[in-house]
């Protein structure tokens, strides 16, 4: 079992964060949040990964007969592309509003959501 998938996810999320945090603009922090996400494809497909296994296609094998990867895992992450997709959807439309109505995109300027 290799450390190299784990690494990459965690090295992806830190820099989806860094990238988070050094923002100054609402659709890089976007950008960023999307970053960050997309470690999560690469853990939950090193989760399910198995050497020298098959895909979980039983037409052509007998059950039983070789190694397959989960297939619960992929359906995981293919709703997780669907999900992030959704939300990355939704927090551009919200960046859109917020530059209608306020006419910037920093959210240091954005001085009428400060408490």
């Amino acid at each position: 079992m290799s450390v190299l998938p784990y690494l990459v996810a965690a090295w992806v999320f830190l820099a989806g964060c860094y990238g988070l945090a050094a923002s100054r603009n609402l659709i890089h922090a976007v950008g960023c949040l999307s970053v960050c996400q997309a470690a999560t494809y690469v853990l939950l497909l090193a989760v399910g990964y198995r050497d020298d296994a098959t895909a979980p296609v039983y037409s052509d094998i007998e059950p039983g007969s070789r190694p397959v990867v989960d297939p619960v895992v992929q359906a995981l992450a293919l709703t997780d592309v669907v999900v992030g997709a959704t939300v990355t959807a939704l927090l551009l439309a919200l960046v859109v509003q917020i530059s209608k109505r306020h006419g910037t995109v920093d959210p240091d300027e954005l001085s009428e959501l400060r408490g």
